[in-house]
Formats: C-alpha cells, sequence, structure tokens
C-alpha cells in the first residue's frame, strides 16, 4: 500500500518506519528542512532501539523517503497519517491547531479517495473537528476520517508497533475498516485482536489506557511513602499484590513519578475534558497532584540526611531521561530535581547514557556534565540515582568507594538490594523501604 505520514516525531517516524517494514511504500513530510535533509542523508533523529537498522534497510531499499512538500507526499497515497505534536495549552488541553491546519491544508489538495487517519493523541470528538475541516472544500466522498490511537512505549516502540497487543481502530465507514484491516493485518498474525468502534470511543481508549496506568503508577507511590513511614517494604507488597490476577505485576513499581510525552499531558487533557463536560474527575487530579510531589520527594530526603543544608554539598546524578532506553527528557523527574538542587545552592555533576545533549540544552552551564558514569561521582558527597539505566544495576562499586566523598546514595528506583547496600557499608535512601545506615537496617526516618 502507498501511506504518507504527516509529521516525523516520536510517533510519526516509528510508525512510517514500521509500516515500511512490511512492503509499504512510506512517504513522510514534515516542514522542518533542515530535519528532513538529515533524514534523507540517512540520520535518524530520535533514538529508539532498533528503529536505526529498520530505518537504513528501508531508505537503502526505496521504501521510506523524506519530504518536505505535503502535495507529493500525499498525491499517491491511499492513507494519510496525521502524526503532529498535540502540546498541552496552559489551561491543560490539547492544542490541535497543527492538525487542523494540516486538514485544511489537505482539502484543497486531495482529489480521489483517501482515509485520513488520526495518529496523534486527541481529544474526544477530534475526528469531527478534522472532518468539517476537510469538508470545507472537499467532496465528503473523497475521504474519511479514522481513529488510530498510538500504544508505543518509548525505548520498545518499536517491537510494540511490530507486535502490538491490539490495534484500536475507530471509524463509522465500512470502506475505511476494509482498507485499514488490509493494512494491520501483517502486524496481528499471532492473533492479537483489531479491534473496530467508533471515532468518539476509539480516542477516548487511548486517554482511559494511558491515564489509568498513571494512576497506578500513582496509586504504589503513595503506598510507598506510607510504607516509609509504617516501616513496611514496598518490594515485598509489590510482590503480593501483583500475583493477584486481577492486579497483575506491571506498572507497580514505585519510583520517582512519572514524565515522558504522553502520561502528563494525556492525564491532563483527559482531565480538561471532563471539566468541559460538568464532570468533576477527581482520581485524575489526586494523580497529577501525587505525580507533582513525587519527583521532589528525593530531594526532602537529602535535606534530612544533610542536615537541611544543601547550599555546600555535591551530588552526582545518574540519570536524567525520563525512562531508560530514551533521550526524551520531556517532563523528566531528573529535571524537577536538578531545578531543586540548584536553587538550593547545590553543586550537581549528571551522567545518562542518551540524554546530555537535551539537558544541557535545558541547563546550559549550571550543572557539570560527566563523559561517564563514574567521573559524574568525583567528590560527590551523595549520588542519586534518577533513571533506572541498565548500566547502573551492576556499577563497579570499588570506583563508587573511591570516588565518592561519602558512601551516600539516594535511589529513585530502588535500583539496588538493602542486603546489597548493608554489606558494602553505604548509607543508602530509597522508596518504600527501609533505610540502610552505618552497614544496619533501621527504622526510616521519613
Amino acid at each position: 500500500m502507498k501511506i504518507a505520514v504527516v509529521g516525523t516525531g516520536y510517533v510519526g517516524l516509528v510508525t512510517g518506519t514500521c509500516f515500511a517494514e512490511t512492503g509499504n511504500q512510506v512517504i513522510c513530510v514534515d516542514i522542518d528542512a533542515d530535519k528532513v535533509t538529515r533524514m534523507q542523508n540517512g540520520e535518524v533523529p530520535i533514538y529508539e532501539p532498533g528503529l536505526e537498522l529498520m530505518f537504513e534497510r528501508n531508505t537503502n531499499e526505496g521504501r521510506l523517503s523524506f519530504t518536505t512538500n505535503l502535495n507529493d507526499a500525499i498525491e499517491e497515497a491511499e492513507i494519510i497519517f496525521l502524526a503532529l505534536p498535540t502540546p498541552p495549552g496552559e489551561d491543560g488541553s490539547a492544542d490541535l491547531s497543527y492538525i487542523l491546519k494540516v486538514a485544511a491544508d489537505l482539502s484543497l489538495i486531495i482529489k480521489d479517495y483517501k482515509v485520513i487517519v488520526d495518529k496523534s493523541t486527541v481529544p474526544v470528538g477530534t475526528s469531527e473537528r478534522v472532518h468539517a475541516a476537510l469538508a470545507t472544500h472537499l467532496d465528503e466522498a473523497l475521504f474519511d476520517v479514522v481513529s488510530n490511537p498510538e500504544f508505543l512505549r518509548e525505548g520498545v516502540a518499536v517491537d510494540d508497533f511490530m507486535k502490538p497487543d491490539r490495534v484500536v481502530i475507530g471509524t463509522s465507514s465500512e470502506r475505511a475498516q476494509k482498507t485499514m484491516e488490509r493494512l494491520y493485518s501483517p502486524f496481528v498474525r499471532q492473533g492479537n485482536p483489531i479491534i473496530f468502534m467508533d471515532e468518539r470511543s476509539a480516542e477516548m481508549t487511548k486517554y482511559a489506557a494511558n491515564s489509568y496506568l498513571a494512576t497506578r503508577i500513582s496509586f504504589m507511590n503513595e503506598i510507598a511513602n506510607l510504607c516509609d513511614r509504617v516501616g513496611a517494604n514496598v518490594d515485598n507488597v509489590r510482590k503480593g499484590m501483583g500475583t493477584d490476577t486481577r492486579i497483575g505485576k506491571r506498572f507497580l513499581f514505585p519510583g520517582v513519578g512519572y514524565g515522558g510525552s504522553c502520561f502528563p499531558k494525556d492525564v491532563q487533557a483527559l482531565a480538561k475534558t471532563a471539566e468541559e463536560n460538568a464532570y468533576d474527575f477527581k482520581i485524575l487530579k489526586s494523580v497529577m497532584n501525587v505525580n507533582r510531589i513525587q519527583k521532589t520527594v528525593m530531594v526532602q530526603k537529602m535535606l534530612d540526611y544533610f542536615g537541611d543544608d544543601l547550599g555546600n554539598k555535591t551530588i552526582a546524578v545518574w540519570g536524567l531521561a525520563f525512562k531508560p532506553n530514551t533521550d526524551d527528557i520531556r517532563e523528566a523527574p531528573a529535571l524537577y530535581i536538578i531545578k531543586e538542587l540548584l536553587d538550593l545552592g547545590t553543586k550537581v555533576q549528571v551522567y545518562d547514557p542518551e540524554a546530555m545533549d537535551h539537558v544541557k540544552a535545558e541547563f546550559g552551564d549550571a550543572i557539570t556534565y560527566a563523559s561517564n558514569q563514574y567521573e559524574a561521582l568525583e567528590n560527590a558527597d551523595a549520588l542519586a540515582i534518577i533513571t533506572e539505566w541498565s548500566v547502573f544495576r551492576t556499577p563497579d562499586f570499588s570506583a563508587l568507594d573511591r570516588m565518592l566523598s561519602s558512601k551516600v546514595i539516594f535511589d529513585g528506583r530502588n535500583v539496588y538490594s538493602l542486603d546489597q547496600m548493608k554489606e558494602r557499608g553505604y548509607h543508602y535512601v530509597s522508596i518504600g523501604r527501609q533505610t540502610i545506615s552505618k552497614g544496619q537496617l533501621c527504622k526510616n526516618e521519613y
């Protein structure tokens, strides 16, 4: 099939590349000429495991190409995916201006039947607004609008796309349904479902799924904070909960809050949708508030340990991206922690395997950037682990012993076991577990 993908951000590029991998002819279009030129020259502008190899294979074999010309991109396409940004506005609602602008442009240049697919995460009712924008200058017989939300997890997005748990497609058109079923059939050969529904339900499904997962994370963070106070171990609680088949094991790991491009804005947008429809979505308001507080809970633990004075301290930070295996720092907890530390006068030395350049653009010379994880430790008074990259799980502890000024670790992702820290003689503070102090377990003071 011939496909056009409008927008080459995270979703658009993964979508286009993966569709090309199954033999489709894909043209990706973007208004950023420099970015298009880089992709035409073989450069992948985002970090995502497995994407670069697939990108190279499909561009070399002519199935994946890039342009800045919207007319050229959609001329022969049967399906046009809109993978455009929907950033949150000041009031929390999703900004649809990019999508509606492209829809208006398409209304002037489409000449034969196309399926227009909303791939971006959009509020309920967006497909109708896109339909209206297209119908401004276009006969309604020449297009159908479909809602096809993405469920890609950064760090494993290629696997998620190629082997989806499910494909959700919202359409009231039998013609569009047959086209979308044919497109996605190679991806569900193992029997995972393509679920067809109305457009509004498809749009709601995306927001509901992400908001529920964010709720699980915030709930476990609240349980962890309570474990701190009552002397329970959240690891044991998590295991006890996760073996209940009604609950399951996933998204029960406590930490320093969720970030990224999806959960924060999707929870906020769904709460805004509820407000616009005169519904008080109390749970989502609590989820957002818990996450806001949780992002800086580790700073308070540092203040408690150092006696409310971090002005003459140096803190090493491992992990800057909002999660491992990505360079994405949008709403990353590390950014909030670093800002609070800087406001307290703390010297901050950081390392991340992929996100360093993005953080440099955010903080400039206000912090020190290490070339490796051990360089970040030099003369630091403590290590803070904020993102659980695999490389941090089994470090050279002799190097930590040697380079840290004092053997103190604040672990925001519970990377190490309590027994391990006890044996090594660290003062070790984690989330929802007892504090290790001078090689002994002690009742958590938080």
